[in-house]
């Protein structure tokens, strides 16, 4: 009779051994490596400011230089020699060039040409694809202060501001939806009809 339960309190005892924890166990917090609550933001995030001057290049020192060491006018050679982004693509009517940074944000930017045989330079587009809203508003913000000093205030829209100077005017659109977010910037001869396609 003895037995019977002596068995019984064994197998108890087995189960309650199988479900205690250890002390370390019971320390360790389980965290899903997905869902991180508030990732670092210069992991997640370039510094929008030299994230604006890698994508303007060196413009301040060259006058007439409207971005990345590219003015309007300019040929396809030029272009092709000054820019120093990869190539991503090259059409009869525009050149292609990306760069991403090391927090996976993406610049591309696009030299529109004219229809002639010339092919030079008539409009620039620069689309930054970044990783969180929080990012969009730093760009737009160090953006409308860069754009303001060098054109003076611009004409306000939603989501839209216009600079325009001399022989220029650059648009800087908002262009986030959902969780995709970003900044489309373009640069127009100003007065003059732009002849490339979008």
């Amino acid at each position: 009779m003895l037995k019977k339960p002596l068995a019984v309190a064994l197998i108890l005892l087995t189960f309650q051994a199988c479900s205690t924890k250890t002390e370390e166990e019971k320390d360790e917090t389980v965290t899903d490596s997905v869902a991180l609550a508030n990732p670092a933001q210069s992991e997640l995030n370039s510094d929008q400011s030299s994230l604006l001057q890698a994508i303007l290049g060196t413009t301040a020192q060259n006058p007439g230089v409207i971005i990345r060491g590219v003015s309007f006018g300019d040929p396809v050679s030029k272009v092709k020699a000054t820019e120093t982004f990869e190539m991503f693509e090259e059409t009869a009517d525009h050149l292609g060039y990306t760069q991403e940074t090391p927090q996976l944000e993406t610049i591309d930017v696009q030299y529109f040409l004219t229809a002639d045989k010339d092919k030079k330079v008539n409009k620039i587009s620069v689309d930054v694809y970044l990783n969180s809203a929080e990012a969009t508003k730093q760009l737009w913000n160090a953006g409308k202060a860069h754009f303001t000093k060098s054109y003076d205030a611009p004409k306000e829209e939603s989501k839209i501001l216009t600079f325009s100077k001399n022989a220029v005017r650059v648009n800087m659109e908002d262009v986030s939806k959902g969780k995709d977010f970003g900044l489309k910037f373009e640069f127009f001869p100003a007065g003059k009809p732009v002849l490339a396609a979008k």
